[in-house]
């Protein structure tokens, strides 16, 4: 039996008592908080369960043997860490003292289905247009940063946007903890490593980076952009590397270009605020805002393009994609649309200039000479 089907036996034997709620393909999420609170999340919204653990000592010793199938420590030390289950489930733990409610072990589950922007018309977070016209913005080489908060669907959106990289593409993945799932064949996936026990052994988002540098690759994907590797994505926007995708925590499009501004100036280099921002505003195309409503639902809430800096030296944008709310059926659920603004993207012509136009359709009002 191999390493990961053990661990895959032993989690399932210290998290017995929810497995209910993992075996379920329509729960996405399990909160621990303590020992006798569970909560979960399903069709995007948070239900208390009536699972309860028997004690803290048992509920330890399930963060301990996730600790160990990851190689990482809990202890006085080490008092959180993020890891994953043998199923590629991610997971966050953190203990007392720093957690006063007990044992807190957070689960996003993995899911076996792969994204496409097809899927997410199905579901109603983004139009048939939209999809149309983010399809032919990755396929044209756009910068792309999908802005949101938790768990509003940042990953589902990158792993649809992915989707559509050509297929003869060299593709580099980096990821803390692996979660996208590209079909493409010519695809590797770079993963971060924390430091083993001894403090050695740490590989960061910023390490894989400089290495994806070197490994010739057409198109980088990074999973979440959180601190100074920002520097080195932004540099790599604008020094050849275009078509660069990644996520950032942030609500709007302005918000993501100042988040990845700061992050910026996170790195070792030392970076003048005002050349940060003139690095940011050169290096971000398209700026795709998605949320997670009141109702559940995750949807696109904006589409926006980086007109670079104004006359005050602000970041300037244009929304090409707008969500309006219309209000709510009798079942709660908010009813509207993503639709087009009027304005034209800086790249109209682009699809006649790369030989796309045939693959224009419903975005024929966005894109001139088509």
């Amino acid at each position: 039996m191999e390493h990961r089907d053990i661990y895959l036996e032993s989690t399932r034997h210290f998290l017995s008592p929810i497995l209910p709620l993992l075996d379920d393909p329509d729960v996405s999420e399990v909160l621990i908080n303590g020992p006798q609170t569970v909560y979960f999340e399903r069709s995007g919204r948070l239900e208390r369960s009536e699972i309860a653990f028997t004690s803290e000592a048992t509920l330890l010793a399930a963060a301990r043997n996730i600790a160990e199938y990851v190689g990482r420590s809990l202890d006085a030390d080490n008092h959180s860490m993020d890891a994953r289950l043998p199923d590629g489930s991610r997971v966050h733990v953190i203990v007392p003292p720093s957690s006063r409610n007990g044992v807190c072990i957070s689960i996003r589950k993995f899911n076996n289905d792969t994204f496409d922007l097809s899927k997410l018309v199905e579901w109603g977070s983004l139009s048939a247009e939209v999809a149309e016209f983010l399809s032919l913005s990755v396929e044209m080489h756009r910068n792309i940063v999908i802005a949101g908060g938790t768990g509003s669907g940042k990953t589902s959106l990158l792993n649809a946007l992915s989707a559509e990289i050509p297929e003869y593409e060299r593709i580099v993945v980096i990821e803390d903890s692996s979660e996208l799932q590209l079909q493409q064949p010519h695809t590797v996936c770079l993963e971060a490593q924390s430091a083993r026990p001894d403090g050695s052994g740490a590989v960061s988002i910023r390490d894989l980076f400089v290495d994806s540098l070197r490994m010739r690759p057409d198109r980088i994907v990074v999973g979440e952009v959180r601190r100074g590797e920002a520097l080195d994505l932004v540099q790599s926007m604008i020094s050849g590397h275009s078509g660069a995708m990644t996520t950032v925590h942030a609500t709007t499009a302005h918000d993501a270009a100042i988040r990845l501004e700061t992050l910026s100036m996170m790195s070792d280099i030392v970076l003048p605020a005002h050349v940060a921002r003139m690095q940011v505003a050169s290096a971000l195309q398209l700026v795709v805002n998605i949320n997670r409503l009141p109702d559940g639902s995750r949807r696109v809430q904006a589409i926006s393009e980086c007109l670079g800096t104004d006359a005050d030296g602000q970041y300037a944008f244009r929304d090409l994609y707008r969500f309006a709310s219309e209000g709510r059926d009798e079942s709660g659920r908010i009813l509207g649309a993503l639709t087009a603004t009027g304005e034209k993207p800086t790249f109209a012509a682009l699809p006649d200039q790369l030989g796309v136009a045939g693959k224009v359709s419903l975005t024929r009002e966005l894109f001139s000479h088509v």
